[in-house]
This record gives structure tokens, sequence and C-alpha cells, in this order.
């Protein structure tokens, strides 16, 4: 029978793979290896929800205090985020996960087109309104941080999920490495408009994660994210 991670990619670069070896061979894991590597993606994405919680609150916090669009913005994709995260950790508490593997993709894909949309719409608003943004030093604390946190998350369950042949879990990770892209822009933007007052320059590198963020939600959406 043909899992959805199976049929989402045909050419096998989903398939589960051996950690130990190359990757080249597809390989199952057994039973219990496969039982660890669920678990390790429920906590992994329990660790991404309770981040983006406190990141959510924090940022949207300090850009309401600031009047900053970008740091709004940051705060509604960590929102996202937890959207995302969710729908895998619904998936994985199934005994057979690879039943819902449609469904969390689909919730993954919508995630990625609604950030995609905000972000367009609000640095296009920006743009237009010439919208430069008061000093924040928890603004910038907080992308700093985010910026060292989500890679290491990302990498790490996008790894179980690769062994495990979870096109979700893979996807969602995607879906944490573009939150890393968001915190260096949203930190290069709060630095470049405090020390030089260039205000259109984090709505313009903004809109560029928005084409990535299409991108992805495409793939997300055809079940073609390769591990």
């Amino acid at each position: 029978m043909t899992t959805p991670a199976e049929a989402g990619c045909a050419d096998g670069c989903c398939a589960p793979t051996d950690a130990t070896t190359t990757g080249t061979t597809p390989h199952l894991p057994s039973p219990a290896r496969r039982a660890v590597l669920a678990r390790r993606v429920r906590l992994l994405v329990a660790a991404t929800i309770a981040y983006n919680i406190v990141e959510a609150v924090v940022a949207i916090s300090a850009g309401t205090i600031a009047s900053s669009t970008a740091l709004i913005g940051f705060g509604l994709d960590s929102v996202v985020e937890v959207a995302s995260a969710a729908a895998v950790a619904w998936q994985f508490s199934a005994k057979d996960h690879e039943t819902r593997e449609r469904t969390a993709l689909r919730i993954i894909a919508l995630s990625f087109f609604a950030l995609a949309a905000y972000v367009t719409v609000e640095s296009t608003r920006a743009l237009l309104d010439a919208h430069a943004a008061d000093h924040s030093t928890v603004g910038i604390v907080l992308a700093a941080v985010s910026l060292a946190v989500m890679p290491g998350l990302s990498y790490a369950q996008r790894g179980a999920g690769r062994e495990l042949g979870s096109t979700s879990a893979v996807a969602d990770s995607k879906q944490t490495l573009l939150c890393t892209y968001l915190s260096g822009v949203l930190l290069v933007g709060l630095v470049v408009n405090s020390l030089l007052g260039w205000w259109w320059a984090d709505p313009i590198a903004a809109l560029t994660i928005a084409a990535v963020a299409v991108r992805e939600g495409t793939q997300a959406w055809r079940g073609d994210h390769c591990c």
C-alpha cells in the first residue's frame, strides 16, 4: 500500500532513509525506530508551538508600542507557525499517523498562503505610506534570539521527518525555516531603520519572503516537499 508520503514523492526523495547510511537507498525503519522518530517529532512540534506562542505575544506587543508593521507581521507569522505545528501534532497524535498526512499538508499549505498574503498586503501598505517604525530594542533582541533558535528546531525536525518518511513533518520544518528567514529580515530591517533611517528595507525584503512562502505552500499542497 502506498503511503501519502510515498505518493507525494514518486521519485523516492521522501522515502524513509536510514540515518546511518548515505540515504541513497530507501530503507524502512523498524517499528521501534519509527515509534522513537514519531515521539521525537511530537516533542519538537511541542517545543515549536511553545516558543512561537511566546514569540507572538512579545512581537505583537512590541510592534504595537513601536508602530512597527514588521514586528506585528512577525508576531502573526508566529501564530501561523503555531497552526502549522499544531497540524503536525494532530497528525502524530494518531496511532497510524500516515492516514492524516494529506490533511496535515493541506493545513500547512494554507498557513503558508495566509502568511504570504498578510506579508504582501502589509509590506505594500508600508511602502505606499512610507511608514517608518520607532526604534524597538525588544524587537531587535527577539529577532536575534529567534534567528539563533529556529534553525536548530527546523534541522532536527527535518532530520526526523526525513528518516520517518513524513512529508508533513518536512513541510512543517520548512515553515520553521521560513520563520528563520523572517527573523533575519526583521533584524536587518529594525537595525537599518534605527541606524540609517532606511524604512523601505524591511518591506522590500519581506516581499521576497512572501514569494518564497507561496512556493513552499504550493509544494506542501501538492505533497511534493523533498526531504
